[in-house]
């Protein structure tokens, strides 16, 4: 199974209209316009009942004493987490392509709705759930797709895997309002095959 995308290319940056966050000379950091990227995959197993995305950041700085601090930076040794910026189930066997914009087409204070998703699939809950928990402006349940926002004193450059799994049941066994991990470990027992695409991207200028 491949792949691809017309939003970017393999192993290139991601363009600033995907992101959540884009750099800003007075604030570091500024609202993107948050789109989901294309996405399009063929070569496609026989047997196939569904497919299957999840979108993870595996760069997360593990500890966030120096995140977003003036004058200080985030080491680029610095043990890394991952982080979902995207859980989507359930989409049907027929489908080969996810349009820009399809899913996502701007920043939603405190997340957008979900589990229910276009072409009958399902969103879990993002990591910018636990990110923004303490937020009283942003807090909420962050479902579908939110895209890059990593720290802009991070020295570390970040990397975006797209995986998109085929899957040999027509609807995973999740119910309610589950995440990233969640999704996966339901995911791992029905895989036909899978591909992944990685994008990169920074607010740090030093690495842009």
């Amino acid at each position: 199974m491949r792949l691809s995308s017309n939003s970017f290319a393999d192993g290139h940056r991601i363009p600033g209209e995907f992101a959540f966050g884009v750099p800003d000379a007075a604030n570091h950091v500024g609202l993107g316009r948050n789109r989901n990227p294309h996405l399009a995959w063929s070569d496609v197993p026989e047997g196939v009942k569904s497919f299957a995305l999840i979108c993870l950041d595996p760069d997360v700085p593990s500890k966030g004493d120096d995140v977003n601090q003036e004058s200080r930076s985030v080491p680029a040794d610095l043990p890394r987490v991952d982080f979902f910026h995207w859980v989507l189930v359930d989409l049907p066997a027929e489908l080969r392509e996810i349009a820009a914009g399809e899913f996502s087409n701007d920043v939603t204070p405190r997340g957008k709705a979900g589990p229910a998703a276009p072409h009958g699939a399902r969103r879990g809950l993002n990591d910018f759930t636990v990110l923004f928990a303490n937020d009283n402006d942003m807090r909420g349940e962050y479902f579908g797709y939110d895209g890059p926002l990593p720290p802009w004193n991070d020295e570390r450059m970040h990397h975006y895997i797209f995986t998109l799994y085929a899957l040999d049941v027509e609807r995973l066994p999740l119910e309610g309002h589950f995440n990233g991990p969640t999704a996966l470990a339901a995911i791992q027992k029905h895989i036909l095959a899978q591909a992944s695409l990685t994008g990169t991207y920074t607010l740090n200028p030093k690495l842009a």
